[in-house]
């Protein structure tokens, strides 16, 4: 067990909440500058309809990390139960059958995807315009997408192992190359949008390199190969992972949705608009996975070692963490807009002003939506599936795109802007009225989101 793993066992529990949060938040704020950097770039070089095919491409993007997040959540989560338990050679093949099956599955993807690129672009609502934008990012996504996605699995396993500094600066490395191999590509290649692709890709496999140094550790305990083969294993890291697929999904459905309903009211115009509120969702967006970052490992190594009221604490903690950060960013939205469009060189006026419009409205859910996250991740790090995914099911499916369908006939754009924040309000309140006291006074009551017995593989 390392110094990480001791600090968790008899540090206070705040104490190593923010030993966690920092690097994570810090983390997965630099992960997103990679997608913020590709709309700015492409925005600039290559012009609105080049960014409106990268952000059609967007969802193939969302189904890698979803893929990554799945296995590599699901992993980390039995992985820190192991730990907790010092069963530590069963929690180094949880990392071998994790790694080992996320490739086999993002072999699939990639084959599957490349040779049907066309069909699929049009699929995701590219048109004349934009088809061949779309086209170019998307044979980038498929052929190498697979680096993306076992970087950010192996930084969910090196968080997990205790070195969560090391997972930040692997993520920050990749935002500066990202940066670096953006201008390279854009504007001295002038390679486009086929470009950006590749330079994001490159970027992430500069980051896996780094994640390889916690190999070298003389405490990683990663760095002792253990491969048992399990299918009970390999279940409980699938159906723990879940909701993590499930959450990234929803971003899939989120971005498919909101592009063909703009598209439905204002055409390619609505689609850049909507681009440019994605990225910048894109970027806030993960900044929540900051905070599920520092819990995840925390909650679930606590209930390994049974330690249920440092859980609640944890939960706790979280909760204020999450509201404070949704209402800086909600403060951000509302005085910055025009200087974040600004950002994105775009010359259309019109665009402009549908841009600072969405972002001014859409970000009001964001003080809602990592209060989300804190339940989903709770119910996750301890093996209680059901309540996970009814919690994502709610707030990225079933609102969301009743939402999409009703507001905009009654608000035009400004009810599709709303769609969003509405769905995570909706959700957030069920949770407060009816989750929250169960879990804060109960750890083993669950209220309305009660999971029974055989509803996630957590007896391991």
């Amino acid at each position: 067990m390392n110094g990480t793993h001791e600090s968790l066992k008899h540090q206070s529990v705040r104490k190593v909440f923010f030993q966690y949060f920092f690097p994570s938040l810090l983390g997965m704020m630099l992960m997103s500058v990679n997608i913020l950097i590709d709309g700015v770039f492409v925005g600039n070089g290559v012009g609105p309809e080049g960014l409106a095919g990268v952000n059609l491409a967007m969802p193939v993007f969302s189904l890698i990390f979803s893929v990554a997040l799945w296995i590599g959540i699901g992993g980390g989560t039995v992985y820190s139960i192991y730990i907790g338990r010092e069963e530590m050679a069963k929690a180094r093949s949880v990392f071998s059958l994790a790694v080992s099956s996320s490739l086999v599955l993002l072999l699939a993807v990639g084959v599957t995807g490349y040779f049907n690129v066309n069909v699929i672009a049009n699929l995701l609502g590219a048109n004349a315009d934009t088809l061949s934008h779309t086209v170019e990012y998307l044979r980038i996504l498929f052929l190498l997408g697979w680096l993306i996605a076992v970087q950010q699995l192996l930084s969910i396993f090196v968080r997990n192992d205790g070195s969560p500094t090391l997972s930040m600066i692997a993520l920050g490395v990749t935002a500066l190359a990202n940066i670096g191999l953006n201008y390279y590509m854009i504007f001295i290649l002038k390679l486009g949008v086929f470009g950006a692709a590749l330079a994001t890709v490159l970027a992430s496999f500069i980051g896996l390199l780094v994640l390889l140094l916690h190999f070298f550790k003389k405490q990683s305990n990663l760095r002792k190969p253990s491969f048992q083969w399990s299918w009970h294993m390999l279940g409980s890291i699938f159906s723990i992972g879940f909701p993590s697929f499930l959450t990234e999904a929803g971003a899939l459905v989120f971005v498919a949705g909101y592009n063909l309903a703009i598209a439905g009211l204002l055409g390619t115009e609505g689609v850049a608009a909507f681009s440019v509120v994605n990225y910048l969702h894109g970027f806030m967006f993960l900044s929540f996975f900051g905070i599920e970052s520092a819990l995840q490992p925390m909650i679930s190594y606590y209930h390994g070692a049974n330690e249920k009221g440092r859980i609640k604490e944890s939960v706790k903690i979280g909760e204020k963490a999450s509201l404070t950060l949704g209402g800086l960013l909600l403060i951000i939205g509302l005085f910055a807009a025009p200087m974040l469009v600004s950002l994105f060189g775009l010359e259309s006026e019109e665009i402009r002003k549908l841009s600072v419009q969405g972002i001014q409205l859409f970000f009001f859910g964001y003080l809602f939506l990592g209060f989300n996250f804190v339940y989903m991740t709770y119910f996750q790090s301890i093996g209680k599936i059901r309540p996970s995914i009814i919690i994502i099911l709610l707030r990225s499916f079933i609102f969301i795109l009743v939402l999409l369908w009703v507001l905009p006939k009654f608000l035009g754009i400004a009810g599709v802007w709303l769609a969003l924040p509405l769905a995570e309000m909706l959700v957030a309140i069920l949770l407060f009225f009816f989750t929250r006291k169960h879990v804060i006074s109960k750890h083993d009551k669950h209220g309305l989101l009660r999971s029974r017995p055989g509803s996630g593989m957590i007896n391991l």
